[in-house]
C-alpha cells in the first residue's frame, strides 16, 4: 500500500508524509502563495555544473544499517550521468522496485492524453463521467481536483484490500465526511483509483492497456508493469523490501505482496525506466501543448499548493533551485524521481526502509547530493 492516506496490512501510514515533509524540509516552510504562471517564471535553476560525486557516494556511505536495508540513486541529464548502490537488498543498479505512488504520474499522464483527445475535459465531474459512483450527497468534483488532490474527498479509512477498484472506492467512501471541493489540498490515493475507472469508463479498456499502449510500449520501458490484482510477484533482479513485523523486531520479507492499489500506487518499475518516463514526459513527447501546461500548474486554493493537475509535486530546494517530481512508498519501498523542469538534473532513488526509523533523513542525504 501507499503512502496515501489508506491503510495496508496492520503497518500505519500517513497520507503522503515522505513527499510532503520533504518539500517542508528542504524548503523550511511552506510555498508562499502565489499564480501559478508567477511560479514558473520565477523558477530558478543553478547554472551548469558537473556532478558532485564525493557528495553522491557519501549520501549512500553507511548502508545498510538497522533503518534501511539498502538503497539506489541513479542521475541524469545535462549535467551528467551517475549512478550507485549501496545493501545487500539492492543486486544491481537495474533492479526492479515496487514504486508506489509514482504510479499516479503514469495514471495523470494516460488522463491528460484524453483530455487532448477531447474524450474528457479537467472541469468535467465525476457525477457526469461516473453516474452513481459518488454519494447523491456529495457536491460536483471536477477531474482537476482528482489530479491535483482538491476534491475534498475523505481520506479512505473504510477502504478494503484485494478486492476489485470499484468495491475499493464503494468501501472508501462508506464513511467520512467530504470537504468542499476545491477548498484545500488533501493527499488522497481514493482519487487516483476514481481516476483509472474513468480511464477504464471513457476508453473501454483496462487501465493496464492503457498505460501499456500509451506510455510503456511507445517509450519501450520494457521493466515496467501494471501488475494483475492477483499477480503478487516482482520481476528479477529485483530489490528486496524487509520490515519489522508489528509485535516483533524480526524483519519479514515483502518483496512478494498485492498490488491491489492498482492506479493509485500498484506499478512495478526500475530507475533507467523512471527516468525515461519522466523524461519523456518533461519534453513534451507525451502530451499536446494545452495539456503539457497542466503538467506545472499548481490549483488556485489557498495555503499550500502542493500537487499540479498532473499530480507533480513541486519543492524549492534552499539555493532556489526548483525540482518537479513525484515519490511514493510501500510496505519496504520508498521511492522518487524528482527533476528541474529543463531536465538539467533528473534523480531517481529507492530505499528499502525496514520500519524501524523514518526513512526521510536518508532521501534528504540523497537529495542534497543530487542538486
Amino acid at each position: 500500500m501507499t503512502k496515501s492516506g489508506l491503510r495496508s496490512r496492520g503497518w500505519t501510514t500517513t497520507a503522503g508524509i515522505t513527499g510532503i515533509v520533504l518539500a517542508l524540509a528542504m524548503t523550511g516552510a511552506l510555498p508562499a502563495a502565489a499564480n501559478a504562471p508567477d511560479r514558473q517564471r520565477t523558477e530558478a535553476t543553478r547554472t551548469h555544473e558537473p556532478l558532485d560525486v564525493p557528495a553522491l557516494k557519501a549520501a549512500l556511505s553507511g548502508l545498510p544499517d538497522a533503518n534501511v536495508s539498502g538503497a539506489l540513486m541513479r542521475i541524469s541529464g545535462r549535467d551528467g550521468r551517475w549512478t550507485g548502490i549501496s545493501g545487500t537488498s539492492v543486486p544491481s543498479p537495474d533492479a526492479h522496485f515496487r514504486i508506489g505512488s509514482i504510479t499516479k504520474i503514469f495514471t495523470s499522464t494516460v488522463v491528460l492524453q484524453l483530455t487532448g483527445e477531447g474524450r474528457l475535459s479537467l472541469d468535467d465531474t465525476v457525477q457526469k463521467l461516473m453516474p452513481g459512483l459518488l454519494p447523491p450527497s456529495y457536491s460536483p468534483i471536477t477531474v482537476g481536483q482528482l489530479l491535483s488532490h482538491t476534491s475534498g474527498l475523505p481520506i479512505p479509512v473504510c477502504a478494503k484490500e484485494n478486492v476489485p477498484p470499484r468495491e475499493v472506492v464503494d468501501s472508501a467512501l462508506s464513511c467520512g465526511t467530504p470537504t468542499e471541493p476545491g477548498a484545500t489540498t488533501q493527499y488522497n490515493g481514493i482519487n487516483y483509483f476514481i481516476l483509472g475507472l474513468l480511464i477504464e469508463k471513457v476508453t473501454g479498456h483496462s487501465y493496464g492497456h492503457e498505460v501499456r499502449t500509451r506510455i510503456l510500449h511507445p517509450l519501450n520501458l520494457h521493466d515496467t508493469t501494471v501488475p494483475a490484482l492477483d499477480d503478487w510477484s516482482i520481476p528479477a533482479p529485483y530489490t528486496r523490501g524487509a520490515v519489522i513485523h508489528p509485535g516483533s523486531d524480526e524483519l519479514t520479507d515483502v518483496s512478494v505482496q498485492s498490488p491491489w492499489s492498482w492506479a493509485e500506487g500498484g506499478m512495478i518499475s526500475n530507475a533507467p525506466d523512471l527516468s525515461r518516463f519522466f523524461t519523456a514526459l518533461y519534453q513534451g513527447r507525451l502530451l499536446p501543448p494545452a495539456q503539457q501546461r497542466h503538467l506545472f500548474t499548481l490549483p488556485n486554493t489557498p495555503g499550500e499548493k502542493q500537487f499540479s493537475y498532473a499530480g507533480l509535486q513541486r519543492t524549492e530546494l534552499p539555493d532556489g533551485t526548483v525540482v518537479w517530481g513525484k515519490s511514493g512508498s510501500y510496505p519496504g519501498y520508498t521511492s522518487g524521481v524528482f527533476a528541474t523542469r529543463d531536465l538539467r538534473r533528473i534523480l531517481v532513488y529507492s530505499l528499502n526502509p525496514t520500519g524501524r526509523a523514518p526513512e526521510l533523513p536518508y532521501v534528504m542525504r540523497m537529495a542534497g547530493a543530487a542538486f
